[in-house]
């Protein structure tokens, strides 16, 4: 039994690594994409995670399959074609270490994965399934999405999403808000970030956290305010948890995806249903998720920025 499976796209994000003596930018080529850094986080922390998704057969495919296993996930369900490349995506930092992306995919391996390709074995055999919007942006991969939903809620897992919107791997924003709308509406817990959230709901941050609750059937929800920090919401308890500001940021790629992954393993941890959480568990999760994604921006990359959670325990208690 796997504690979380996870489908979607695998990239290499090119990330700023300084300059040439021609005064070029130097990039370095890390294997990522937003569900793969979301189980690393869960394997850092103990968790059991397995893979499903498409690359190409080529050398970034292999770096992305190797990088994975290193970090302790299941890799073997990821296919390999030889008939698309993999999905690039090329990182720009701000001085305030923010990303913008722009993404070669036109096709990418991401986006080829089909619903026969499915490993239902570990669909049905995982306690959380995980997806984000990425993977729903076109076919075939979007059909797979749906299918490998259906299949996990069949088997009694909880359905974990992540909208992560990137405006340029959609052809109008109004598309991504209906895959978006249909995400929430079939999952269990959701990371959501505050300009998410608000291209969804017209309304205060509240208001949109509990409308997903109320008119969306969500259990928990887990609202990220970049810098700021976490709201979360469940049945108990709206509540905010600040972020560990003083932290020396240089690059915030996967910070929310670490952060989603984190809360997820404390959740599991706590033995309960996420819509029973307390206060005071909720609140603790986040403060370890928030911790856990602080010290993830100092470093460059996002998997390879993970931090031990001891990292985050001392840096806990030195805040306390």
């Amino acid at each position: 039994m796997y504690d979380v499976v996870a489908l979607g796209e695998l990239l290499i994000d090119f990330t700023p690594k300084g300059v040439s003596e021609a005064g070029n930018s130097i990039l370095h080529a890390i294997p990522g994409g937003a569900p793969g850094n979301f189980l690393a986080a869960l394997t850092a922390c103990g968790k059991k995670t397995a893979f499903i998704g498409k690359v190409g057969k080529d050398t970034f495919g292999t770096q992305i399959k190797k990088t994975l296993s290193d970090a302790g996930m299941d890799v073997s369900s990821v296919i390999e074609d030889a008939s698309v490349f993999t999905t690039l995506a090329f990182v720009t930092l701000d001085e305030h270490g923010d990303r913008n992306f722009s993404f070669a995919r036109k096709p990418g391996a991401d986006m080829m994965l089909t619903p026969e390709e499915l490993d239902t074995e570990k669909l049905t055999h995982t306690r959380v399934f995980h997806f984000g919007t990425i993977s729903m942006t076109d076919d075939p991969a979007r059909s797979a999405t749906r299918s490998a939903i259906e299949i996990a809620r069949k088997s009694g897992a909880w359905i974990s999403f992540d909208p992560n919107y990137r405006p340029p791997l959609w052809k109008q924003e109004a598309d991504a808000v209906e895959q978006m709308r249909w995400g929430v509406q079939h999952a269990d817990v959701v990371k959501i970030s505050e300009e998410e959230l608000e291209m969804l709901y017209d309304g205060s941050l509240e208001d949109g956290a509990k409308w997903l609750l109320s008119d969306c059937g969500v259990k928990l929800v887990f609202l990220t305010c970049g810098k700021k920090g976490c709201y979360y919401c469940n049945r108990n308890v709206y509540d905010f948890s600040p972020s560990f500001i003083e932290l020396p940021t240089i690059d915030t790629n996967g910070a929310g995806d670490i952060f989603g992954g984190t809360a997820m393993s404390k959740v599991l941890d706590s033995g309960k249903n996420p819509e029973d959480l307390t206060a005071a568990e909720l609140a603790e999760i986040c403060e370890f998720a928030n911790a856990m994604a602080g010290l993830s921006t100092t470093k460059n990359g996002a998997i390879p920025s993970i931090p031990k959670p001891e990292e985050a325990y001392a840096l806990m208690q030195q805040k306390n």
